[in-house]
């Protein structure tokens, strides 16, 4: 028996049909490739398409791979917090505080994009570097004897950069969900007695909190798999599990062993961002008006 399909559903199949095919061929295509890869092995010339779990005992067993995952874990939580905790008052200012010229503020945020992303890493590095900006302000100053050599070539120097450069990402989601709040219920809380801290936590951030679950993913699931940034400012102390990847894929020449190592890092990220996700959710539902 054939299936009938309504002239709306027909339309609406064949308006859903591109998107879903470009979903497909774009993004489902290539992962379901690297993940195949992954079950393979590979000498210098040749691979092995016989499907083994060589790649994910060494991608998992490996101190060198255990420890540069961790690294990467650990500087993108500590890059998401800090864009989003400077990104909130920010977007506070423009939703409370700003009532005239909205789209100007805005669009002055997006101008960090105009410059390519490369030129504005080279940036930190003059900044930061022994002889750079920074240094050389706090030594006119007075202020050290001698150039500081921790603020470049380490972890500490990842974190800044990718922070200045994802800050945007995190601010835009933080303050449509902002937007959104009806300034009645703030209105009634005060009514009742709540004074601004109080009416903060009670009822601004519960109902900010899907921007800040947005801004908190859009930050932390890219800057684990940033290997731009470490290559050029992060030195041998800032290296990141995507720089591992891409070796294996390059000079290594083992993609199967980088397609584990880049499934195990999915898996890994999915899995923090399903938590992140379901915590924002549960406090987000947590609205005492």
């Amino acid at each position: 028996m054939a299936l009938k399909l309504s002239s709306q559903e027909r339309q609406g199949l064949t308006l859903i049909s591109p998107t879903l095919l470009y979903a497909l061929v774009m993004l489902a295509a290539p992962l379901l490739m690297v993940a195949t890869f992954s079950f393979w092995t590979q000498n210098y010339l040749e691979i092995d398409r016989t499907l083994t779990l060589d790649n994910y005992r060494a991608a998992w067993g490996e101190p060198i791979y255990q420890v540069l995952l961790a690294r990467s874990l650990r500087i993108s939580v500590i890059v998401t917090v800090a864009t989003v905790l400077l990104a909130f008052p920010v977007a506070y200012f423009l939703s409370f505080h700003v009532k005239k010229r909205k789209a100007l503020w805005l669009f002055l945020i997006t101008v960090p994009f105009w410059t390519s992303y490369l030129l504005r890493v080279f940036l930190w590095k003059v900044i930061l570097g022994y002889n750079g900006v920074l240094n050389s302000a706090l030594l006119n100053l007075g202020l050290i004897d001698e150039p500081l050599t921790f603020i470049l070539y380490n972890a500490n120097a990842v974190v800044l950069t990718l922070a200045h450069a994802w800050a945007p990402f995190a601010i835009l989601p933080i303050f449509v969900a902002l937007e959104k709040i009806d300034r009645s219920l703030l209105e009634a809380a005060e009514d009742l007695g709540d004074g601004p801290v109080r009416r903060f936590f009670r009822v601004t951030l519960p109902l900010a909190m899907p921007g800040v679950v947005a801004a908190t993913l859009i930050v932390l699931i890219p800057t684990v798999g940033d290997f731009i940034t470490p290559k050029l400012v992060g030195g041998t102390d800032g290296l990141m599990i995507a720089n591992m990847i891409q070796i294996q894929f390059g000079k290594a020449n083992n993609a199967p062993l980088g397609a584990a190592l880049a499934v195990t890092s999915m898996l890994t990220v999915a899995a923090i961002s399903l938590i992140v996700f379901l915590a924002g959710r549960r406090l987000g539902g947590r609205v005492k008006p």
